[in-house]
Order: structure tokens, then C-alpha cells, then sequence
């Protein structure tokens, strides 16, 4: 599984340690990303930050969590599926403009990011990163609204897309959710301050109380006068889409999230992968760690029993020097040892989380075989992956996605195993609970929950209709002009 999640956020709210805690929380989901980490905090008088490249553990040391004074702070944790990877993208992103001074951390994708940007910078604006979150911040920045919360609560019409945000000034601590509840965003306690975190494992290792989940189209503002809850969103959609791949493999398995605890979902997906394609054989291992807990459920339901064949390293850092040549498939191999004592003459069904390009299986295929597997049934707990994420998962165009080009005859050839077989995706949703529970499903089915709106349509048909842009600043300022007739600033 290659595929990157955009990231993570933490936040506390009225606690001495705020740093440490909150460098905690975002430890706890660095699986949400591995890019950048970065931590904003206040006293009350003033905002203090320090982000960096690399992971949490690497970013941060006691000297740099001291020098974060105050009592409330947020993090965060990167992926770059919108904006590359750079120190400058890296959050918190911090702001100083007339309202104040104001740290901002983003979990999700916007799809009308282009849009806004263009609309923006024909009126001035200058950006100085790629990042979602400085749309929101260019929003909130104009000088009708007299305060950050009213700009807040404004620019929040203005965006479409997945969001949970973590806003914090020298007042309040903010948690956003965007109405469809794409992406996860929970309330905590500690002790007496308040929490708020992508998911629940972040509170666990603090070893705080779980409250609920920030509501789909909800806006908290947690001040030293308590919780105040806004829902800001007159149309709100009349269904949410949480993400269905959070339960597949982006959250951590010890969360609880959308109303289940995920390592059960996902046992759940293993056992009605097993009930939708059986198959004799002799053992079911996993790919670790994301196909762990559904190869658990599949070996349940079919009675096969489960093997440890393949040995995950857990130490291999972002930096690992790559031999030039000389040894094979050195990338999973660096990542996987497979035991030959245990597949050697075995019938073997390999279970993982998803397949995106394919590359990666078609080599687990071969190593298995080469470790002496006699039979290789590739088994895949979600539905193939046919349509790219505009919602903050790094899940590439159409073209790049073997799903979408090819059937699953055509996929098993190309991976070389003895068969595959996918979960359907009536069995993906019937493996999650709650009946008012409605998930986004689009990358399998490609039935968007939102306009997906960004350079590839609508822009580009009002430029269409704009005129082509000419050359230099002369054209520049002539395409910039045609925006203003188009989007009026509002």
C-alpha cells in the first residue's frame, strides 16, 4: 500500500505542558504523516511556533518544547498530497494581519482550492505557500469582517471540500469539521484542559477521556469560558461522507472512529473477504501492518490458520541510503523479510489493504514465490481503486490507478498470483455499523459527494470563455481582470 494521507492534528486547550502534550499527540499520529510536524503555542500574550522536515521525534528535542511557552498549543503532522514537500508548507501556519495573530493546521483537501486562489490573487493577495490553509487565512483576512471569529465563520461558506481544523489565537482553541465530516476530529478531556485530535489513539496515550466527535459542520471555540458550539452551515448536505478509507487502513486500528473501534471493522473485512472469496490453502499471512488485522478476521471465518510469513522492520528511516545496484526489489526487501521456513511448500493466501498502482504486490508475489510459496491467492480487503481522492488521499489520476484501466484477470496476471479476489463494496460497507452512518465511497465508485471543481473543470472553462492568456505580465493581468468579471470579492 503506497498511498499518503495528508495529515494530522492535536491540540490542547488550558494545560502548563501544552508543548510536550501536544508533541505527544501529534507522536501518536505520525502515521497520518511523516513530511513535517510542526507546533504553535501561546501564553495568552503572544504566539510561539517551530515546525520542521522530518518526523516528530526528529523535528523536536526538551530544549526547542521549552522554548514553546503557554498553556494552549496545536499541532500537526504533514503529507504533501496538496502543495509539495517544503519547510515553508510545513504547520502550524502562523499569521500576524490586522485581526491578530492566528496559528492554523488542516487535516483534508479543498477542492475549489484553485478557484479561491486565483479569485484572491486577481485582487492582490500574496501567497507564500501552496497550502490549502493560507486560502483560508486570505479569507478570513478581508476587512469587512471586524473579527477573526466573524471572518471564520464567513470564509467557511467560501470553501468546499474535506477539513477538520485546528485554529488557535491568544483567546481560543478551534476545532472546524466541513459539513460532509470527511475527515475525523474528536473532543477530549485532560485533566482540565480540553482536547481536540484527528483520532482517538492520540488520547489514549495521554490517557484522556474521550467526549465525542466534533459534528459534521460544526465550529467549537474553547476559551477559558468553556465550550461554545457554532453550526454555521445554513445548506448543510443532507448526508455525511465520512471516508471509508480511514477504516481501510489510515487510521491507527487501536482508534475509535465514525462510531467503531477500527481494528474490529477491519476484522470484519477479513472475515467477509473470506465468506465472498474462498480459497484451500494452507496459511493466510498478512502484509504488515495494514493487512494485520483483516488477515486475523479472514483466518476466522475460513478456518485456515494464520502464519507470520512475512517479518515487518520497523526501524527503517526516511533517509536509508539505496544501494546502487546488486540487490533485488531492494525497496520491499529493506522493508520485508520473508521466512522461508514457514512458506516453503505452502499454499498461501497474502491478505492487504488495497491495491493503488500495483508494483508493490507484484513484487510480494514474486518474493513469496521465491521463498518457496507453492501457491500465491492475493486477497484485498476493499473494493478496487478505480477513481483518484479529491478529499486529501494521495490517490493519483485515473492513469496510474491499475484498477481503472483493467479488469481483475488482467490485474492477477500482471501481480502473477495463482488468483485475487477484491472485496465487493456491499461487503466493505456492510462490515462498518451504525445505520445513520453514511460513507464517501468515490474512489471506488467515483460518485463524488462534492463539485470536485479545480483546474481540471471549471476553471479552466471560465478561462475558456475568458480568452486565452497571453504572454508576460501583459496577460497575465488581462486573465486576472476576466476573474474580477467572474467572481466579484464577496
Amino acid at each position: 500500500m503506497s498511498a499518503k494521507h495528508k495529515c494530522g492534528v492535536f491540540g490542547i486547550f488550558g494545560h502548563p505542558e501544552a508543548a510536550m502534550l501536544t508533541y505527544l499527540g501529534i507522536y501518536a499520529l505520525q502515521h497520518r504523516g511523516e513530511e513535517s510536524a510542526g507546533i504553535a503555542t501561546t501564553d495568552g500574550k503572544k504566539l510561539y511556533s517551530y515546525k520542521g522536515m522530518g518526523l516528530v521525534g526528529d523535528v523536536f528535542n526538551e530544549e526547542i518544547l521549552k522554548r514553546l511557552e503557554g498553556t494552549s498549543a496545536i499541532g500537526h503532522v504533514r503529507y504533501s498530497t496538496a502543495g509539495s514537500s517544503l519547510l515553508k508548507n510545513a504547520q502550524p501556519l502562523v499569521v500576524d494581519y490586522a485581526k491578530g495573530t492566528l496559528a492554523i493546521a488542516h487535516n483534508g483537501n479543498l477542492v475549489n482550492a484553485n478557484l479561491l486562489r486565483d479569485q484572491l490573487e486577481a485582487y492582490g493577495s500574496i501567497f507564500q505557500t501552496t497550502l490549502d490553509s493560507e486560502i483560508i487565512v486570505h479569507l478570513m483576512a478581508k476587512p469587512e469582517y471586524a473579527t477573526q471569529e466573524e471572518g471564520l465563520l464567513r470564509s467557511l461558506q467560501a470553501i468546499k471540500g474535506a477539513y477538520s481544523l485546528l485554529l488557535l489565537n491568544k483567546e481560543y482553541m478551534i476545532g472546524v469539521r466541513d459539513p460532509h465530516g470527511f475527515r475525523p476530529l474528536v473532543l477530549g478531556r485532560f485533566q482540565n484542559a480540553y482536547v481536540l485530535a484527528s483520532e482517538t489513539c492520540a488520547l489514549d496515550l495521554l490517557e484522556a477521556e474521550f467526549i465525542r466527535e466534533i459534528e459534521p459542520g460544526e465550529v467549537v471555540f474553547i476559551s477559558k469560558k468553556g465550550i461554545r458550539s457554532e453550526k454555521p452551515f445554513a445548506k448543510k448536505p443532507t448526508r455525511t461522507s465520512h471516508c471509508i478509507f480511514e477504516h481501510v487502513y489510515f487510521a491507527r486500528p487501536d482508534s475509535f472512529l465514525f462510531g467503531d473501534t477500527v481494528h474490529l471493522v477491519r476484522e470484519n473485512l477479513g472475515r467477509q473477504l473470506a465468506r465472498e472469496h474462498p480459497v484451500k490453502a494452507d496459511i493466510v499471512i498478512p502484509v504488515p501492518d495494514s493487512g494485520n488485522s483483516a488477515a486475523l478476521g479472514y483466518s476466522a471465518e475460513s478456518g485456515i490458520p494464520l502464519e507470520q510469513g512475512l517479518i515487518r522492520n520497523h526501524y527503517i528511516g526516511r533517509t536509508f541510503i539505496q544501494p546502487a545496484q546488486g540487490i533485488r526489489d531492494f525497496k520491499v526487501r529493506v522493508k520485508i523479510n520473508f521466512l522461508k521456513e514457514v512458506l516453503k511448500g505452502k499454499r498461501v493466501v497474502i491478505i492487504d489493504d488495497s491495491i493503488v498502482r500495483g508494483t508493490t504486490c507484484k513484487k510480494y508475489v514474486k518474493n513469496l514465490r521465491d521463498a518457496g510459496a507453492e501457491e500465491v491467492h492475493m486477497r484485498i480487503s476493499c473494493p478496487p481503486i478505480k477513481h483518484p481522492c479529491f478529499y486529501g488521499i494521495d490517490f493519483p489520476s485515473p492513469k496510474e490507478l491499475i484498477a481503472s484501466g483493467h479488469s481483475i484477470e488482467e490485474i492477477r496476471r500482471f501481480l502473477g498470483a495463482d488468483s485475487l479476489g477484491y472485496l465487493s463494496l456491499e461487503g466493505l460497507l456492510n462490515a462498518v455499523s451504525g445505520p445513520d452512518t453514511h460513507y464517501c465511497t468515490a474512489c471506488y465508485s467515483g460518485e463524488y459527494p462534492t463539485e470536485t471543481g479545480t483546474y481540471t473543470d471549471k476553471l479552466h472553462l471560465e478561462r475558456e470563455r475568458i480568452g486565452t492568456i497571453g504572454e508576460g505580465p501583459a496577460g497575465e493581468q488581462d486573465h486576472r481582470k476576466g476573474i474580477k468579471k467572474i467572481w466579484p470579492l464577496s
